[in-house]
């Protein structure tokens, strides 16, 4: 037998939308966002190590992985709010835990505040929180706007790219593992459904979160990279979440960069499965 549980792919209807998940283990359900350009694919190797305790759950959020992208659709704070909350009713999910990256983050926290009655532990890893944004962050936003741009970075040659910049274990980025995340966006229509995955999140929403972040009760643990060329102020956005919510524990890995699922998934997901494992 082996010693970890076995990850099974599945759909689910979500307000007419289909989400991909992948779910692992048993018990207590945790869910873990992704962010830009990525998908549960990211969490593959995650999943394992926290489903020996909980039933982890990765999904696609809409615009991402194998998860539908409604061409007509604003990828806001409020539509991912209704996604999730939709997707945990199809589940039966009343509570869970939440761990997030990248654009994962403001998506899920903005939820989590709203809708407090459903996240227990919350758990952020190199993530955006705040409205002040790096001058990174910046160039981001407007890259894909920009046309030629858009249109390289939302490429297979553009995310194979942004992969490789965000880790600093460049070999783990192998060409199978870059397969997961290219090939959801070998079409046209698709790659605009990415980059508008990256456009539709408002500053409003951040400024919310901002206002009411404080507001959070939960255990609280922060989990980063310190060589994020991506987002290369985390360190100051982690110590001021520490300040909005003393009871935040924060580790930082010396050896991860922005993509630390990839850069150390046994260093991470051991770090999320006693803090999730526990009781609190």
């Amino acid at each position: 037998m082996s010693e970890y549980p076995e990850t099974t792919s599945h759909d689910v209807d979500v307000n007419g939308t289909k989400v991909h998940y992948l779910s692992c283990g048993d018990g207590e359900p945790v869910l873990m966002l992704h962010g830009w350009p990525t998908s549960s694919h990211l969490w593959r190797d995650i999943l394992p190590i926290v489903g020996r305790s909980k039933r982890a759950i990765a999904l696609d959020l809409p615009g991402y992985g194998w998860s539908d992208k409604p061409p007509g659709t604003r990828y806001s704070f409020t539509y991912y709010e209704k996604i999730l909350e939709g997707f945990a009713d199809a589940l039966s999910i009343t509570s869970t835990d939440l761990v997030v990256h990248d654009l994962g983050g403001p998506v899920g926290i903005f939820w989590a505040l709203r809708h407090p009655e459903r996240v227990g532990k919350l758990a952020l890893l190199n993530t955006l929180v705040y409205p002040e944004m790096s001058w990174a962050v910046k160039v981001f936003g407007l890259s894909v706007r920009l046309p030629l741009i858009r249109d390289w970075i939302s490429s297979p040659s553009g995310l194979r790219f942004s992969m490789r910049f965000g880790v600093c274990n460049k070999q783990n980025i192998t060409d199978e593992v870059m397969r997961g995340y290219q090939e959801p966006f070998v079409t046209k229509e698709a790659r605009t459904g990415l980059l508008k995955g990256a456009q539709g999140l408002s500053m409003k929403g951040f400024h919310e979160i901002t206002e009411n972040l404080s507001q959070f009760e939960g255990p609280l643990r922060l989990i980063y990279g310190e060589q994020d060329r991506i987002l290369p102020d985390v360190a100051e956005t982690m110590r001021r979440v520490k300040d909005d919510l003393p009871q935040a524990e924060i580790t930082s890995l010396p050896n991860c960069g922005h993509f630390l699922q990839e850069d150390d998934a046994e260093a991470v997901g051991s770090l999320l499965e006693e803090f999730l494992r526990t009781s609190g």
